[in-house]
C-alpha cells in the first residue's frame, strides 16, 4: 500500500471518527465524575473505532508520516479468519505482499498443551518437551552447573549446554510469528487469546494489533548465567511482542499477562528464581512511530523497554518515537517504560502499584527524552511517589500534572527528594502535538479501568 493510499484511507476514516459528539464525564460516571479543567478535552463518544478502521489523524506517534492503516483495503479474499496456531502463522504468508487482515478467534496456543511439571522442567509428553533436543536432561543439566561444581566465575558449557541451546533454537523456531507490513491482527469477540506465541514486528511497516489477549511466552529453557549478579541468574527469552526496525505500529485494546505461570509460580533452583519470562513488550533496534492505546499490562516484572541498548546509538538515535495513552500498569514491577534515546509521549495511563517488589515505573535511560503527563498513580501505603522514576543515565525529562492517590504531584521533585544522589532534571526539550484529547488524571482510573484491554472494542 502507498503512503499516499494509506493517508487517504486514514483521512477518511479519522473524518468519521472525529465527527463523532462528545460526552460528559457526568453523564458518563455521574456518581464519581470529576470537572474537567480548561483545556482538557472530554471523550468523542466513539473513540474506540470500528474494528476495521485505522488510526485515526493525531493518535500518536504513529499517525505521523503518512498514517497506520493496517490491512485497510485487503477484501475478502486477504481476510483470514484463524483458530489454530497453525492457521495463524500460514495467514501471515498467504497470497505473498499486500494488505491482510487476520481474525483471531479462540484460543491459538503456540507450544501445544503439556502438564505443570512438563512446563516447568522441560520434561513428559507435552508443551516444552516437544522441542527438547535428543539427550537433553534437565536434571543432568542441573547437576552440571551447580555452582558447587562449576563455579559462578565462568559461563556455562559443554554437553548439556549445547542440548539446551539447541532446544531453545527449536522453540523459537515453533513460536515466533513474524507479522508483515500493511498487515492487520484482530481478535475476534472478547475471547481471542494467544499463549506461548512471541509477535515479530520486525523491518516490518504499516502494523494494526488489536484486541488480543497475549500470554508471556514461557521459555522452556532459560540459560544460567553463573557471571550474572553475584548469586548468578537464570535467562529467558521471548516477549509477548516486539517491534523491531518496524515502523507505523499500532497496538490497541490487547491485554498483555503471565497468565496461568506468574514469577510466583516459578520454582528456584541454585537460590534464584527459575525466571521464565522475558518481557510483555518490546520497541527497539531503530523502531520508530509507535502508538500503544487502551492496553492492559498486568502482574509482570520487566514489562515494556524502548530501546535496548545504551550502545546502539547508531540505529536508535532519532527514532524510537512511541505514544503510550490510556493503559492500565496493574502490578508491574518494573519498566512502564524504560526508555533509551527515544522521545517517547507517555499520557493519561493508570499505574496500580503492587503492594511488594515494586522498583520503578519509568526509567531515564541514555538520552531518553521522556514526556509524562497527566497520568494517574495509585500507589500503596509505604511506596513514596518518589519511586515513580527510576535514573538510569543522565538525560532530561517532562513530567507534570500527574496525579498520586488522587493529588495531584510533581514527580520528579518527590524523586529528588527521596533520591538526592540521583537527581533528575527537568525539561525534555519537546512538545508532542499528536495527541487527540488529554483527560484529566482523576477522571483516567475510571476511564482505563472501564475501557481498557481485549473485549473493549466497539
Amino acid at each position: 500500500m502507498t503512503r499516499r493510499v494509506r493517508a487517504t484511507l486514514l483521512t477518511s476514516c479519522a473524518a468519521l471518527a472525529l465527527a463523532a459528539p462528545t460526552v460528559s464525564m457526568a453523564a458518563a460516571h455521574p456518581a464519581s465524575a470529576r470537572p474537567v479543567p480548561a483545556g482538557h478535552d472530554v471523550l468523542p463518544a466513539h473513540d474506540v473505532l470500528p474494528a476495521h478502521d485505522v488510526l485515526p489523524a493525531r493518535d500518536g506517534w504513529a499517525s505521523a508520516d503518512g498514517g497506520t492503516t493496517g490491512g485497510a483495503g485487503a477484501g475478502a479474499a486477504r481476510t483470514h479468519t484463524v483458530t489454530t496456531w497453525q492457521q495463524f502463522t500460514a495467514a501471515l504468508t498467504a497470497g505473498g505482499p499486500g494488505p491482510r487482515v487476520i481474525r483471531v478467534k479462540g484460543t491459538l496456543d503456540a507450544t501445544g498443551t503439556g502438564t505443570a511439571t512438563a512446563i516447568a522442567t522441560g520434561t513428559g509428553t507435552g508443551g516444552c518437551a516437544a522441542f527438547a533436543a535428543e539427550g537433553y536432561d534437565f536434571a543432568r543439566y542441573l547437576a552440571a552447573y551447580d555452582p558447587a561444581v562449576w563455579g559462578r566465575d565462568r559461563p556455562v558449557s559443554g554437553e548439556q549446554e549445547e542440548l539446551r541451546a539447541a532446544s531453545a533454537a527449536r522453540q523459537a523456531a515453533a513460536v515466533k510469528a513474524y507479522i508483515p507490513s500493511d498487515t492487520t491482527v484482530l481478535g475476534v469477540g472478547g475471547h481471542a487469546r494467544i499463549i506461548g506465541g512471541s509477535l515479530q514486528i520486525k523491518d516490518a511497516d504499516n502494523v494494526v494489533v488489536r484486541g488480543l489477549t497475549l500470554e508471556s511466552p514461557l521459555d522452556c529453557f532459560p540459560q544460567w548465567d553463573p557471571t550474572d549478579g553475584e548469586r548468578g541468574a537464570w535467562n529467558s527469552e521471548y516477549d509477548s511482542a516486539v517491534v523491531h526496525g518496524s515502523t507505523h505500529v499500532w497496538l490497541d485494546h490487547n491485554t498483555f499477562t503471565d497468565g496461568a505461570h506468574p514469577d510466583s509460580s516459578l520454582p528456584s533452583y541454585y537460590g534464584q528464581l527459575y525466571q521464565r519470562h522475558d518481557g510483555e513488550l518490546d520497541v527497539v533496534r531503530g523502531a520508530d512511530l509507535v502508538t500503544v492505546s487502551w492496553n492492559v499490562f498486568a502482574d509482570h516484572d520487566k514489562t515494556l523497554m524502548i530501546g535496548n541498548s545504551d550502545g546502539a546509538g547508531g540505529t536508535d538515535r532519532g527514532k524510537l518515537r512511541v505514544t503510550l495513552h490510556h493503559n492500565l500498569f496493574r502490578d508491574i514491577v518494573e519498566r512502564a517504560p524504560r526508555v533509551r534515546f527515544g522521545k517517547v509521549d507517555v499520557y493519561n495511563n493508570h499505574y496500580v502499584v503492587p503492594r511488594d517488589g515494586y522498583q520503578y515505573s519509568f526509567g531515564i535511560g541514555a538520552e531518553s527524552q521522556l514526556v509524562a503527563q497527566a497520568n494517574a498513580f495509585t500507589l500503596p501505603a509505604g511506596v513514596g511517589a518518589g519511586r515513580v522514576l527510576k535514573k538510569w543515565k543522565e538525560a532530561p525529562l517532562t513530567a507534570d500534572h500527574n496525579y498520586v492517590n488522587g493529588e495531584r504531584t510533581d514527580l520528579i521533585a518527590a524523586h529528588n527528594a527521596q533520591f538526592p544522589d540521583e537527581a533528575l532534571r527537568s525539561g525534555a526539550g519537546w512538545t508532542p502535538h499528536l495527541r487527540r484529547h488529554v483527560d484529566h488524571p482523576r477522571a483516567v482510573p475510571y476511564l482505563v479501568g472501564h475501557r481498557a484491554g481485549v473485549g473493549r472494542l466497539r
